[in-house]
């Protein structure tokens, strides 16, 4: 990331210092978007513990931020991995299927926010049965 993406108007009548604006994360090439696409933003919060949702799909791509906390997050093909309090996380959607966004705390609450870009109408998350998870099996990244 570098400093193009940094944004700064000059305001000769400003009184205080210009806001701050820190690039957090981007996504290098556009990702795939679906047609008659809906944009929604959603706050999550997962108990201590929490297992989080089923394996499941997106029908186009979301974009999130960890608020508190940490996610164990893992996307069909990756590795999983930890995502903590102040660090971002995204995925393409589509047919990748999302396997884990479970509090990886015992004792803490956990909670980000996603902006995701479905299709209107749908469902934003469409769960993956048992026999489609057995059959792609050989997509998934080895386990630790």
């Amino acid at each position: 990331m570098s400093d193009e993406h940094l944004h700064h108007l000059d305001n000769p009548d400003a009184t205080t210092p210009p806001p701050k604006i820190e690039l957090i994360s981007s996504v290098p090439s556009p990702p795939p978007m679906p047609d008659n696409a809906e944009a929604m933003t959603i706050r999550v919060t997962l108990p201590p513990g929490s297992a989080g949702n089923p394996p499941h799909r997106h029908t186009g791509p979301a974009f999130g931020y960890m608020i508190s906390g940490e996610m164990l997050f893992e996307l069909e093909g990756e590795p999983e991995r930890v995502v903590r309090a102040g660090e971002t996380f995204w995925e393409p959607g589509g047919d990748l299927i999302h396997y884990q966004d479970a509090n990886n705390l015992p004792d803490a609450v956990t909670e980000f926010v996603v902006t995701m870009f479905g299709v209107a109408g749908q469902p934003m998350l469409i769960p993956v049965s048992a026999e489609e998870l057995e059959a792609r099996r050989d997509r998934r990244a080895p386990r630790p």
